[in-house]
């Protein structure tokens, strides 16, 4: 079976599983004149709103959903009604429009160098029917994100990898998601600090061996981990990816106790779990297919 086959067949199976299932949260304006070029699909993200893909580019994955679930779980505990967002490195809009969707009276402001990648992520906004309520600015995070304190929450998926870590691929729109060909980590830590407000919070995903990179630069900018949970791929393994969140140090109040804790995604039998179903049916998925 072909890629594009494969991509067909998930989605006919996924319209099945969704049948007789109203979508939670906002509705999508799903104009009929926005439709996938040949080489985009349209795939669905949380709830009714949808996602502009490549075939063969980069696709919004579950590490995506981890942070931006993990982002509002967090603001939602600490009491907090976001009404402005923003996402660093945003891509084709993914973590930043999953976190916007749990959210209906906020705004959002994503930052995204790509131009093809930004470029998606204007189309899934029209498609979603928010396009007065989100601004993509076009460059590189380090350079032209937001550096006023106006933000209730701020989230980020920066590239795991060295450049010497692994083959880089060759698809413009693919290489920078998965290898630090502008910088790391510590460039997220960084632009969240000056981004975030005074008691606001902030999300980042990273692998597990990456938390000590974001310790280190939350220190040097004056922020605190508030919380993380480890991710663990399937039972019985190692934790592979980590959710970080940060506030600025003093400014959340210390009588809500957040404890490190641990989401399996997979059981042995490579199922997922009552916990990732949970998430998942959290993030607008319809249990069926949860």
């Amino acid at each position: 079976m072909s890629t594009v086959d494969s991509i067909q067949a998930r989605a006919v199976r996924r319209a099945a599983l969704r049948e007789g299932f109203e979508p939670p949260g906002p509705k999508a304006a799903a104009p009929e004149s926005l439709t996938p070029a040949f080489d985009e699909t349209l795939d669905a993200l949380a709830g009714d709103w949808r996602i502009f893909q490549l075939r063969q580019g980069h696709r919004y994955s579950a590490d995506d959903l981890l942070v931006a679930h993990f982002a509002g779980d967090t603001a939602r505990g600490l009491g907090l009604s976001p009404r402005r967002l923003l996402d660093l490195g945003a891509g084709i809009g993914s973590v930043g429009l999953m976190t916007l969707w749990q959210f209906p009276d906020a705004d959002l402001t994503m930052v995204e160098a790509q131009a093809r990648s930004r470029a998606l992520a204007e189309k899934s906004v029209l498609w979603n029917g928010v396009a007065d309520r989100v601004q993509i600015v076009a460059g590189d995070l380090r350079e032209v994100a937001p550096r006023a304190p106006d933000f209730d929450v701020v989230t980020g998926s920066p590239p795991y990898f060295d450049a010497s870590a692994g083959v880089v691929s060759a698809l413009p729109q693919r290489a920078p998601c998965r290898f630090e060909l502008r910088g790391g980590v510590e460039g997220y830590v960084h632009a969240m600090a000056a981004a975030l407000r005074l008691g606001g919070v902030g999300a980042l995903v990273m692998t597990r061996v990456g938390l000590e990179r974001i310790e280190a630069a939350a220190s040097e900018t004056g922020l605190m981990v508030l919380r993380h949970r480890d991710v663990v791929f399937k039972a019985g393994r190692s934790p592979h990816l980590v959710l970080v969140a940060l506030a600025h140090a003093g400014t959340v109040a210390r009588t809500h106790a957040f404890s490190p804790d641990v989401l399996v995604l997979r059981d042995e039998r490579g199922e997922r779990t009552p916990a990732f179903r949970a998430l998942r049916v959290e993030m607008g998925y319809p249990p069926r297919f949860a």
